[in-house]
């Protein structure tokens, strides 16, 4: 898929971008690590007294296929992770069945984690793409290379200080419980220009997604809290 083509299909839709779509597409080829927050960007942001929420598999088909064209351009599958600031049962249930490596829950100053993943993953803040709806997550998506806000019709003031205070680079179309993670995803992979590939390859099934998915499988994802001012591992 071309750029131009991207580009019409980014107007048709109501995507906003706070940068040149040339810019996002440059920033996209350093990326390493893929972050979203949970409630508000996965659902609607409703949840019980117990914290279940939902979540779409268009939504998880998108992550996926995000990961696997990342795969295609570096022969290994990004860094994948949730981010929250509260303890969510069906993000833990979700990102274990996708495989993702790692959910941190009851993060309440986001930014911090960014410290352990240069420690522990190696990764830097401008590899990092941050899925986010909220203000907890302004302080995080100051610092990644790439801030998707996913809009919410209620908050037109948050968007517009996101816009005015450059922490962000793209506003969705569509809202966290209408298929907003499969709106970014779908346009990281153009960008990316894997889109033909990404789904050709999916639906032949034994080429190269082959590996990507036996070496997905292989993830274990893992648990970490943050509520006593640190990382710290829980058990599954």
């Amino acid at each position: 898929m071309k750029i131009a083509e991207v580009e019409k299909l980014i107007a048709e839709s109501g995507m906003k971008f706070n940068i040149p779509v040339e810019q996002l597409e440059v920033k996209l080829k350093s990326i390493k690590a893929l972050i979203f927050d949970w409630d508000g960007v996965f659902h609607s942001g409703y949840k019980n007294e117990t914290g279940t929420s939902s979540f779409s598999e268009a939504d998880s088909m998108g992550v996926n296929m995000l990961r696997f064209a990342y795969y295609l351009i570096n022969a290994s599958i990004p860094y994948t992770a949730i981010i929250t600031g509260e303890n969510n049962p069906t993000a833990f249930y979700w990102a274990e069945r996708e495989r993702l490596n790692d959910v941190f829950f009851k993060v309440k100053d986001k930014v911090k984690i960014l410290d352990w993943l240069k420690k522990n993953r190696g990764i830097e803040s401008y590899e990092v793409v941050f899925a986010f709806d909220d203000i907890l997550d302004l302080s995080l998506a100051k610092e990644c290379g790439v801030r998707i806000l996913i809009k919410r019709e209620s908050s037109k003031m948050l968007q517009n200080y996101c816009v005015n205070n450059n922490i962000c680079d793209v506003i969705t179309a569509n809202d966290g419980g209408n298929h907003a993670v499969r709106e970014i995803s779908e346009l990281i992979i153009a960008l990316l220009g894997k889109w033909n590939q990404v789904v050709d390859e999916r639906v032949q099934f034994d080429g190269l997604y082959k590996p990507y998915i036996q070496q997905r499988q292989k993830i274990q994802t893992s648990r970490f809290s943050f509520a006593n001012g640190k990382v710290e591992l829980v058990p599954n």
